[in-house]
């Protein structure tokens, strides 16, 4: 039967897509060994239709993936299975509150073809050069998690990893990203020099993504105080829009009209900064200054 997609259905599908993957088997490799056609196996990536558990369960063995990640992926799955309501009078953002979260916004965004980033404060993770990114995450070592330098390169590693993946997507995609003046200071000189170029290296060879700054402080902006990224699935999914938290669980808004709302408050952000054209030029002008 076709299920109807929700984001829990999607997170399960590119869960199991991305392990699939990893293990180099087909749709139809994996659909033998539990005895179901390859174009089922499909509509379960693309999260138009579900397995049970002990059809995900066998999955999980042929595809071999890892013990403390095979219970979060049948917790997956069994949201999955879940007929929640969610129309305009039930409409509720959906709160991801498994392990490795992070990885499933990875999935999503590797997924998407238009990415709409507002990061106030940072630079934008997908645009990271690997000293702000090991800064960033160095800052949260000992605060968030027990100090830990393997937990520290573990999550440098999984950002590179995560823009690979999106960045050098085989599919086109489209990025834009909205980030605040001040992402472009308070770092180690060395670490600002080498995070400027590469944004200059980006955008130079990547006409895909535009990158705008907004001057701090605007008390136009919609979103002053918390960042918003709005994936675009180009109509073969609903739009999913991401609120970053400091702490906590992600939450994800993919209901229509909040979807909407967040990508209207990116806009607004959008026409508040300058354009990519000066934006570019603020970036080369602050590296000339250091």
């Amino acid at each position: 039967m076709r299920a109807r997609q929700t984001l829990e259905r999607r997170q399960l599908g590119l869960s199991l897509k991305r392990h699939r993957s990893l293990k180099g088997a087909s749709q139809a490799e994996v659909g033998a060994a539990i005895g179901r056609s390859d174009s089922r196996i499909s509509k379960v990536e693309d999260g138009t239709a579900t397995l049970d558990a002990d059809e995900l369960g066998r999955v999980l063995d042929f595809l071999d993936v890892p013990a403390d990640e095979r219970s979060t992926v049948l917790e997956l799955g069994a949201r999955a299975r879940r007929r929640l309501p969610r129309g305009a009078a039930a409409a509720q953002p959906y709160t991801d509150t498994l392990p490795g979260s992070f990885q499933r916004l990875a999935d999503l965004e590797a997924d998407a073809v238009a990415i709409h980033c507002y990061e106030p404060g940072l630079v934008p993770g997908l645009l990271q050069a690997p000293g702000y990114t090991r800064s960033v995450v160095s800052s949260c070592d000992g605060v968030f998690w027990e100090s830990s330098e393997v937990e520290v390169e573990n999550r440098c590693l999984f950002r590179r990893q995560r823009q690979r993946t999106t960045l050098g997507a085989s599919e086109p995609k489209r990025f834009e990203f909205v980030f605040t003046e001040d992402a472009l200071a308070g770092a180690d000189r060395e670490v600002l020099r080498e995070q400027l170029e590469h944004l200059l290296k980006l955008v130079e060879q990547r006409p895909d993504i535009t990158v705008q700054v907004l001057r701090p402080g605007d008390i136009r902006n919609p979103a002053p105080n918390g960042g918003v990224t709005v994936l675009d699935f180009g109509g073969t999914a609903p739009s999913v829009a991401f609120t970053p938290t400091v702490y906590g669980p992600s939450t994800y808004f993919d209901d229509e009209a909040d979807a909407a709302a967040l990508l209207r408050a990116f806009r607004a952000v959008q026409g508040l900064a300058r354009d990519h054209a000066a934006s570019v030029d603020l970036i080369r002008r602050t590296l000339e200054e250091l």
